[in-house]
C-alpha cells in the first residue's frame, strides 16, 4: 500500500482552504486584553533551550482531561509517558465522553486543567472561549522547532489548513486538530458483495439501493437521533457538492438566502424522500451514535454517516471481516457542479491549552510530543486514523477502512469539502439545525419545513452580536 497511500500532495491540495476569521470588536479586545483569568495566579516557566524550547519547569504538574470516543486515550498516555520522563512529573490524566459538562464549570472558576482534548457530543464552545480570551495561543508551539528534526518548525509538518482550521478570531492559533479525518458514507464492502449491490453515485441510484437493502430486511441507513447533527457529515457536504463549494461556504459565512437555493432544496428533497419511503432504521431516532455503530455492524443498516474514526470506534463489534470503507458523497448527478469522487474530509480532534492553566509551556510541550513520528505512529497503528502531520503515515500497513479512506482522498484530489459550520456555530449546526434534522429523518416535518427553519434559524445567529463570525477567505 506504501506507494498508493503516498498522498502527501493530495492533502496538501485538499487541504488549502484559506479561511480568514472576522472577529467582532470584543473578540479582538478581549484576546489582546485578558487572559481570562487572574493574572496574578502562578503559571509555571523554565528555562528555554535547546532541548526545551517552550520553557516548560522541571517537576511542574501537567493536568489533561482527554476525550475518550472514537480513539480511546491510550495515545494520549503514551505521549504523557515521554512527557513525564523528560519533566520528572506524573501526569493527572482524566479520560471522559464529557468535556463540556465537566470543565465548564473549571472554566468559569478559572480553574481549568492545563490541557484538554475538546471533542465529542458535549464539548466547550471552541470559539466562544476563545473570544472570551480562555484559550492559550499556540503560536509559539508553531514555532517550536520538531522533535524529529530541529531544522523543521512545527508548523512547517502540519498538512495545509491545519492552522486555519484552529483559528478563532485573529491570526492566533487557539486548537490544534490532532487527527485526519475522512467523511462518508461507511459500509461493510463484504455485504455489498455477497448481496451484489453496488456503492450509488446519485441520489436515484441510492434510492434504488434502498429498495434493494429494504427487500434483503436491511435499512439503508441509520443515524444516532440523539446527535442528528451526524447527518450533517453527508448532508453539507452534498449541498457543495451538487450547487459547488461557494453555495457551501455561503452557508458557512451566514449569507443571506444561503439554504434557500436550488443545491439547497434538491439535497433537503433527497433525504424527505429517503424518510417517506422508510429507508432510516426504525428507532434510529432514540440512538446515540454508540447504539447506531452497533445496529450497522450487526447488519441491520447497510450504511452510516460519519468519520473515519469510526474503524477504532466500532471496533469491539465490528466483525472481524466486514471489510470496511467509505464512499464518496452521492448527488443529483450529471448536473452537480462538483465530479462524483468529491469527500468531505477536515482536520480534527481539537487539543486546547488554557490560557490560565498552571502550566501552558507544559500543554504546548505535550502537543509537541505528540506530533512526533514515534507518536504519530502509534496514534495510526492503534486508533486507525491519521494524524495531522503530512506524510506521518507512509509506508504504514493500514487498516481496511483506513485503506479505503486513503483510496477515496488519492482519488478526489482538490475536490475536498469541509463545512465550518460545524466548528464555527456549534448550537446553530448541532442543536437548532440538528434538531429539524431529526424531524425531517422521521416524516414530522418536510423538506421545505426544514429550509425554513434553518434559514430562521442563520439569520438569528448572524444578528445575534454576541455570536463571533467567520468567513472564508477570497
Amino acid at each position: 500500500m506504501g506507494s498508493e497511500f503516498n498522498r502527501r500532495d493530495a492533502i496538501k491540495r485538499a487541504m488549502a482552504i484559506g479561511v480568514v476569521a472576522i472577529p467582532s470588536a470584543s473578540l479582538l479586545s478581549a484576546c489582546a486584553s485578558s487572559s481570562g483569568g487572574d493574572k496574578n495566579k502562578p503559571v509555571a516557566t523554565g528555562t528555554k533551550s535547546a532541548a526545551n524550547p517552550l520553557g516548560v519547569k522541571n517537576g511542574a504538574p501537567l493536568e489533561v482531561f482527554v476525550f475518550k470516543g472514537g480513539f480511546g486515550d491510550d495515545y494520549v498516555k503514551a505521549a504523557e509517558a515521554d512527557y513525564n520522563k523528560a519533566f520528572g512529573v506524573t501526569t493527572k490524566h482524566t479520560g471522559t465522553q464529557g468535556i463540556g459538562p465537566k470543565l465548564q464549570p473549571r472554566f468559569a472558576n478559572n480553574t481549568p486543567p492545563d490541557f484538554m482534548d475538546n471533542s465529542g457530543a458535549d464539548n466547550l464552545d471552541t470559539a466562544a472561549l476563545a473570544k472570551e480570551g480562555k484559550l492559550q495561543d499556540l503560536t509559539a508551539l508553531l514555532d517550536a522547532p520538531t522533535i524529529d528534526d530541529p531544522s523543521k518548525k512545527v508548523r512547517d509538518i502540519l498538512i495545509a489548513g491545519t492552522v486555519e482550521q484552529g483559528q478563532f478570531g485573529s491570526q492566533a492559533m487557539y486548537a490544534l486538530n490532532y487527527a485526519f479525518t475522512v467523511y462518508g458514507s461507511w459500509y461493510s464492502n463484504k455485504l455489498f458483495q455477497e448481496k451484489g449491490w453496488t456503492y450509488p453515485k446519485t441520489f436515484d441510484e441510492m434510492i434504488a439501493l434502498g429498495a434493494k437493502t429494504k427487500a434483503a430486511g436491511i435499512a439503508l441507513f441509520t443515524y444516532p437521533g440523539k446527535y442528528p447533527y451526524y447527518v450533517h457529515f453527508d448532508l453539507l457536504a452534498q449541498i457543495g457538492k451538487v450547487g459547488g463549494r461557494e453555495v457551501l461556504n455561503a452557508i458557512d459565512d451566514l449569507e443571506d438566502g444561503a439554504f434557500q437555493v436550488d443545491a439547497v432544496k434538491q439535497v433537503l428533497a433527497y433525504y424527505e424522500e429517503l424518510a417517506a419511503k422508510k429507508y432510516f432504521l426504525a428507532g434510529s431516532e432514540g440512538k446515540t451514535h454508540i447504539q447506531m455503530q452497533t445496529d450497522w455492524t450487526k447488519g441491520k443498516a447497510a450504511l452510516v454517516a460519519d468519520g473515519s474514526w469510526v474503524e477504532n470506534e466500532a471496533a469491539p463489534t465490528m466483525p472481524k471481516d466486514f471489510d470496511l470503507a467509505v464512499g464518496p458523497l452521492v448527488g443529483a448527478g450529471d448536473s452537480d457542479k462538483m465530479p462524483f469522487g468529491t469527500i468531505y474530509a477536515a482536520a480534527g480532534e481539537p487539543y486546547i491549552v488554557a490560557a490560565n492553566g498552571k502550566n501552558p509551556a507544559g500543554g504546548m510541550e505535550l502537543l509537541r510530543i505528540m506530533l512526533s513520528k514515534k507518536q504519530t505512529t502509534n496514534f495510526t497503528n492503534a486508533v486507525k486514523s491519521l494524524t495531522c502531520v503530512s506524510g506521518a503515515a507512509d509506508g504504514l500497513t493500514l487498516t481496511p477502512g483506513l485503506t479505503s479512506a486513503g483510496v477515496v482522498l488519492k482519488a478526489a484530489g482538490t475536490n475536498v469539502l469541509n463545512a465550518r459550520i460545524q466548528d464555527w456555530y456549534k448550537k446553530l449546526n448541532n442543536e437548532t439545525i440538528g434538531n429539524l434534522t431529526a424531524q425531517l429523518l422521521t416524516g414530522d416535518i418536510t423538506a421545505a419545513k426544514w429550509i425554513e427553519g434553518a434559514q430562521k434559524a442563520s439569520d438569528a445567529t448572524k444578528k445575534d452580536s454576541s455570536v463571533p463570525k467567520f468567513k472564508h477567505g477570497a
